[in-house]
């Protein structure tokens, strides 16, 4: 979503910050710049002037000028400010206000703005994150067949729907669902209103009588992103004459420019509560000022790579891992673990996007053709093994490594290539293991001692930010090569076939 507006900021700070020493009109042509990338971004034009204008205010001034890293502290002031135009006043993350059980949630939007996916996206979210019992009910008494989608989505996430009955109004609906959660215990009951392809007066009234009859602890907008500045407009409207407390923004994985994130809140004065990003019911994220800010400017999104990786490992195992890796027992099973790890936290592209400095290697990557279908690859052979090859693949010589790649459909030196990769891998646990870092960045992700409790995010912030500072240019630290940045051990090798 914010691909091109990342790219062209990197390209006037990479100028900035090789500067030895700036002149405020320096500061001003890469500001006139910026101000260029946040309009073709689809920014709206008055958020992108008060934006440039607090920035100019800030970073012309005799501390940042007379600077010893005066480029890098422009960086960071656009990147503050950043945060505080996503974040508003008030300094809001999000959360959900669902303290007075059954608490509703109100859910309105156009239609074709992926109300009804988004819906139960967030049933599932309130469900398994927070252990709450979630209701959900179909007010859509116009579109055919939006009761039975929702009713189908329910069943797919597990999340009960409210039984449906034929001819009933959509205030009528309402109650049956309050008093449906009021007897069956549910802490949330969610109504999903109906849509219309735009705004008029039968939509409103219709949205309106249901928030007075459910009194609503959060209604919350779904707007498309790919929408542009037009969800602003729409996000604009609905609030006036509805009143809404937070808004979703959907299909931010998509091609759009990004501007409508950026500003909606500025323009609403709303809050961004979540951002839809895929069809997958477990692709829904909350909007974390911080983070997206940190994405947009290259500087990686570390906390979200972690809470990922919690998501697809537990501690126990973790700590398991961690002990085997420090005495240097690392075989193909563990290394298959990896892999499939990386392509459950959204591939190669999904994590690089994370890493401080790493957007700036997307395009050496592609062009060597390391992506997800590499890593698929390199699974394909670890499973064309026998047991006895996974858990020793020193044993590997040339009559197994032919009948493997052949099993795998791919060539020897694909197979080569990942055993290197393998031994480097190995080599490199056994060093961080002897020095405590592995016990250090597992106790990071996993509370102290890797076992489980807390993650220790301010750390891993740190530890990341600091990794990004010995970047030159921002790509260094990973060993291999490609012109112009370098990658992940034994990554270079399993590019393109030539």
């Amino acid at each position: 979503m914010f691909e091109n507006l990342s790219e062209r900021l990197s390209g006037v700070f990479d100028r900035l910050t090789k500067q030895g020493a700036l002149t405020e009109d320096d500061v001003k042509t890469a500001l006139r710049e910026v101000r260029v990338a946040l309009l073709e971004a689809d920014v709206s034009l008055p958020v992108a002037r008060d934006f440039i204008k607090a920035v100019q205010e800030k970073a012309t001034g005799q501390a940042v000028t007379k600077s010893i890293t005066p480029g890098q502290q422009v960086v960071k002031i656009v990147h503050d400010e950043l945060v505080h135009f996503l974040t508003g006043d008030d300094g809001e993350i999000g959360t959900l206000k669902i303290d007075n059980p059954p608490a509703p949630i109100l859910m309105v939007g156009l239609q074709g703005s992926g109300k009804t996916t988004t819906t139960a996206k967030l049933a599932k979210r309130l469900t398994e994150r927070d252990g709450k019992r979630v209701l959900m009910a179909s007010l859509d008494t116009n579109r055919p067949a939006a009761m039975e989608q929702l009713q189908i989505l329910g069943a797919q996430v597990g999340v009960d729907t409210l039984p449906i009955v034929k001819g009933e109004t959509p205030v009528q609906i309402a109650k049956r669902a309050r008093q449906q959660a009021t007897l069956g215990g549910y802490d949330v009951y969610m109504l999903d209103t109906a849509g219309r392809l735009h705004i008029d007066e039968e939509l409103i009234r219709q949205a309106a009588d249901v928030r007075d009859v459910a009194e609503p602890r959060e209604t919350l907008l779904v707007v498309d992103g790919l929408t542009g500045q037009d969800a602003v407009n729409v996000a604009t409207e609905f609030d006036g004459r509805i009143g809404v407390s937070g808004v979703v923004l959907t299909r931010m994985d998509g091609d759009g420019r990004g501007g409508a994130a950026l500003s909606m809140r500025a323009v609403t004065g709303k809050p961004i509560k979540f951002v839809g990003l895929g069809e997958k019911m477990d692709a829904l994220e909350e909007f974390h000022p911080e983070r997206i800010a940190g994405r947009i400017l290259g500087m990686g999104d570390i906390v979200s790579l972690v809470e990922k990786a919690q998501e697809t490992i537990e501690a126990e195992q973790a700590e398991r891992m961690m002990k085997r890796f420090q005495k240097g027992q690392f075989n193909m099973n563990d290394l298959k673990m990896q892999l499939d790890q990386m392509l459950r936290m959204g591939g190669m592209e999904g994590m690089m996007g994370m890493l401080p400095g790493a957007k700036k290697m997307g395009a050496q990557m592609t062009e060597a053709g390391i992506d997800d279908s590499m890593l698929r690859r390199q699974i394909a052979l670890i499973n064309s093994m026998t047991k006895k090859e996974r858990a020793n693949p020193q044993i590997l010589q040339a009559s197994r490594k032919k009948r493997i790649a052949r099993g795998a459909g791919l060539e020897v030196q694909e197979l080569n290539r990942l055993l290197k990769m393998h031994r480097q891998m190995s080599d490199m646990m056994k060093k961080m293991g002897k020095k405590g870092m592995l016990k250090q960045m597992m106790g990071g992700m996993f509370g102290k001692g890797g076992g489980g409790g807390q993650p220790d995010m301010a750390a891993l912030e740190a530890a990341a930010q600091a990794q990004a500072a010995k970047m030159p240019r921002g790509m260094g630290g990973f060993g291999g090569g490609v012109p112009g940045g370098q990658l992940p051990p034994g990554l270079s090798g399993f590019g393109k076939k030539k």
